[in-house]
């Protein structure tokens, strides 16, 4: 007869913490997609449950796959692992607030293009939660009466979108849309290029998956002259 191992029991005898989030999410008619950000409804400590409850769970996922978490020294601490990864660093663009970003006045009122890139980003694909690594330039025409922001916080809001399962088509405009929310530019462009493990560990198989996407606003969009300025620029980076 063959040894089967019981399935471990559940610490969860009352309502878990992802209960309540989802709950409180629900109540205040939310989006919890993969690539939403949920940090304003998690309450003090709630993550600190949330990840011992992905680390239960995935232990339970590591017994259905057949591996012996037990009696296996490479994988008695996968579960743990995997949910600090999940919560802490992968993901984390989910859990977190937005980092804080501070802007100054636009003083000289400057309205010339600028240039920001390339900016190094890893995500995650929401189809099979495989990598995504790329590297993405941003183009932006200064409204000379609005705000400027300094070099660093544009890898920071770029760090803290593209830290959450997603799809590329999306992330590029969740970029967008929180970069044009924050500096009002007169013209905001962004291409983006990524490598898709999704297709490099399963599927084809492609040895270079690159993808590269676009997005133009403002004087982007009217402006022929200006986006082939960015887009040579950019090209010569």
């Amino acid at each position: 007869m063959l040894n089967t191992l019981p399935a471990p029991a559940s610490p969860f005898n009352e309502e878990s913490a992802s209960d309540r989030i989802r709950a409180r999410l629900r109540k205040a008619g939310r989006m919890f997609r993969a690539n939403d950000n949920i940090a304003d409804l998690i309450d003090d400590g709630e993550l600190d449950e949330l990840r011992s409850e992905v680390e239960h769970r995935m232990k339970e996922v590591l017994g259905a796959l057949v591996i012996d978490t037990d009696n296996d020294h490479n994988s008695a601490g996968t579960a743990r692992r995997v949910a600090k990864m999940f919560i802490d660093e992968v993901f984390a663009g989910r859990y977190r607030a937005a980092p804080p970003v501070t802007s100054f006045p636009n003083v000289s009122r400057l309205n010339e293009l600028m240039i920001v890139g390339p900016i190094r980003f890893r995500s995650a694909c929401s189809h099979h939660l495989c990598p995504i690594m790329g590297k993405l330039w941003i183009g932006i025409l200064p409204n000379t009466d609005a705000n400027l922001i300094g070099l660093s916080k544009y890898a920071r809001l770029c760090d803290w979108i593209m830290s959450r399962p997603q799809i590329q088509e999306e992330a590029v405009t969740m970029l967008a849309d929180e970069l044009e929310r924050r500096i009002r530019p007169d013209g905001l462009a962004i291409v983006m290029e990524a490598d898709h493990f999704c297709m490099r560990w399963r599927g084809v198989k492609d040895e270079q998956p690159v993808m590269t996407s676009s997005i133009m606003r403002g004087a982007f969009l009217k402006d022929e002259a200006l986006r082939r300025d960015f887009l040579e620029l950019r090209n010569g980076a």
